[in-house]
């Protein structure tokens, strides 16, 4: 089945973003790679920022059913949390396209201000965490003298900080030499550091 012009347009920004960089990437480049109008990006998407938002929606609804997942096993919530980090590390490494997007895109101020990265898939995976930090929070498991929401904060830019730095090492030669093993044990330790050791 040939796929929609919604879909095509979805590509070919997915394609166009990673390759030349959100900036660099006109609407008509967009129309032309997907072989239709830029009216049809309009229609579907409403501007160029509207189709990033779309791409990372999308990208958050595939992760969605993972971080159900994650939420409902019958397990600890420091357990959840690591869960949840290995499906985002996993998702991340498995489609470039997207972890370029994500961490080189996703975070930059538009002309006019607005944070594209707040899509409600992003603020439903920080509701989550949030969820599970206070959970540790009453079980004794959190240093009682950091906030949650600021440890939170701390992951989650450990966590893109890591990651992008390897993405920058791959394409610009940024000092950042580790593989996903390592990746993975910087990430644990830094985890690790906010928390408490069980009685």
């Amino acid at each position: 089945m040939e796929p929609s012009s919604h879909e095509r347009i979805l590509q070919a920004g997915r394609d166009l973003f990673s390759e030349d960089g959100y900036e660099n990437t006109t609407t008509s480049a967009i129309a032309r790679r997907a072989g239709t109008s830029e009216s049809q990006l309009i229609k579907h998407f409403g501007s160029k920022e509207g189709l990033l938002e779309g791409i990372f929606d999308r990208a958050w609804q595939r992760m969605a059913q993972g971080v159900r997942h994650v939420q409902e096993a019958p397990m600890p919530p420091l357990e959840k949390l690591r869960a949840l980090t290995e499906l985002m590390i996993v998702a991340l490494e498995s489609d470039k396209q997207l972890r370029t997007l994500m961490l080189l895109e996703g975070r930059r101020i538009r002309k006019h201000g607005h944070m594209v990265m707040m899509t409600s898939g992003f603020q439903q995976v920080l509701k989550v965490i949030d969820g599970l930090l206070q959970e540790l929070q009453g079980a004794g498991r959190l240093r009682p003298d950091l906030h949650p929401q600021a440890v939170r904060s701390a992951l989650v830019g450990a966590f893109e900080g890591l990651l992008r730095d390897q993405l920058l090492a791959e394409r610009a030669s940024f000092p950042a030499s580790y593989d996903g093993a390592e990746l993975r044990a910087a990430f644990k330790a830094v985890l690790e550091c906010f928390l408490v050791e069980p009685e």
